[in-house]
């Protein structure tokens, strides 16, 4: 395979990828209650994946958007009860975002929610070509991780 063949089937995966990302949100849109966006599962999920106790900043780094729509997405969380936001100890200007018991309800709710799209992945699909394609797109997400904090490309 040459190099513009190559270019051409990563750039297929990765608009494969951003369609799969794109119904999938959809979906998730129509099957979890209540009026919460896939944004705001977003941040309940990366919680959840990788602990509570981080600053909006942290969180907006992490999740690649701006500080003002992560202020908006916490606010409205906060509204729904499912995070808290705490004085920094040690810097005055920030906060610090934990998760209530109502947060760590809901996300778990709204996978549940979304077992009917996963039943209908997995009678489709199968079990096994999910599971045989998971690593691969695991580390895609790691390259992707390490490449947003320490860039190497452009």
């Amino acid at each position: 395979m040459d190099d513009k063949q190559a270019q051409g089937m990563i750039f297929g995966f990765f608009n494969e990828v951003g369609i799969v990302s794109q119904l999938s949100g959809a979906l998730f849109g129509r099957l979890v209650p209540q009026s919460v966006h896939l944004s705001h599962f977003i941040v309940l999920n990366h919680l959840t994946r990788i602990g509570d106790g981080r600053t909006p900043v942290q969180i907006a780094n992490a999740l690649q958007v701006t500080k003002a729509t992560m202020t908006h997405t916490l606010a409205v969380l906060s509204g729904h009860g499912f995070i808290t936001m705490e004085p920094h100890p040690t810097d005055r200007r920030s906060k610090i975002v934990r998760l209530t018991p109502a947060g760590r309800t809901f996300r778990d709710e709204a996978i549940d929610s979304m077992s009917p799209a996963f039943q209908y992945l997995a009678d489709n699909i199968g079990i096994d070509e999910l599971k045989a394609v998971l690593p691969v797109l695991e580390k895609v997400r790691r390259l992707l991780d390490a490449e947003r904090d320490a860039p190497v490309v452009g």
